[in-house]
């Protein structure tokens, strides 16, 4: 990505004028609003074109898969910032999104590249097996974690693995993607040694970039699905507030291990 070298801003994003807002060379009030849903208008904003019904299926089920998982540390973090700060909704919102990285929510991006680096190897002329285990292979001589498989609580496939695949079967998209994430997950016992299974961070990209969505872009779906995650637990907040509560939770199990000084602990003043 190329930064500063623009000298004049540029947008094919939106535009106006004193009697009509234009996004993505549309007309906003006459050709959008009431005839568009919200993930229809994503995508339109994304890419510049509108989607199919297959693709806008398929990134609606995703949205869907990822937008609520209880109270991870995005969510905690966000519900203890709106309790010590509950005239700002907003800034509660972006701590939870703050929060969004490789370990959380960000593994979707990871392994959509992932993905795509196999796919590249399959367009010159390697086979999928091949190709799967030559790059699962590459990336973990070199230390890099196998996105989107594995899961804490799923050791069998993640139930919503299957879910997304049968809306990407069901809606006609692009399912070379999905073959490629179940390729790998055949072949990672023999590159780790033990048997990996898919989970939702695997299956998101597979049915996403069958669906046209950009790969550069898929850290931005579970971004925005959280976003309505955190909103519903921001307003569960302000009626039972429990942003305390794990403050004071954390206060009692934390152990200090630190240095001491030697009066401490004493009644000494």
């Amino acid at each position: 990505m190329k930064i500063g070298k623009t000298t004049v801003p540029r947008t094919a994003i939106c535009t106006s004028d004193a009697d009509t807002i234009v996004v993505r060379g549309k007309d906003l009030s006459r050709e959008l609003i009431g005839k568009l849903s919200f993930v229809e208008h994503f995508f339109l904003l994304l890419t510049g074109r509108m989607p199919s019904a297959g693709e806008t299926a398929v990134l609606n089920a995703t949205l869907v898969a990822i937008a609520e998982h209880g109270l991870v540390p995005s969510v905690q973090a966000a519900r203890m910032t709106f309790a010590a700060a509950p005239d700002a909704l907003q800034g509660a919102v972006a701590a939870g999104i703050l929060g969004c990285g490789s370990v959380v929510l960000g593994s979707s991006e990871t392994a959509g590249r992932f993905y795509a680096e196999i796919d590249a190897r399959i367009a010159a002329g390697t086979p999928v097996a091949d190709a799967a285990l030559g790059v699962t292979t590459d990336w973990f001589e070199a230390g890099r974690a196998v996105p989107g498989y594995g899961h804490p609580q799923h050791k069998a496939r993640d139930a919503r693995v299957g879910a997304l695949f049968d809306v990407a079967v069901r809606a006609g998209t692009d399912l070379r993607f999905v073959a490629i994430a179940e390729a790998v997950e055949s072949i990672l016992p023999r590159v780790l040694g033990k048997p990996l299974r898919l989970n939702v961070s695997g299956a998101i990209p597979a049915v996403l970039l069958g669906a046209g969505f950009p790969v550069e872009a898929l850290k931005g779906v579970p971004i925005l699905a959280r976003t309505a995650g955190l909103i519903a637990h921001l307003v569960e907040e302000m009626h039972q507030s429990i942003g305390f509560a794990l403050s004071y939770q954390a206060t009692r199990e934390m152990q200090y291990d630190g240095a001491l000084p030697a009066h401490f602990g004493s009644d000494a003043t």
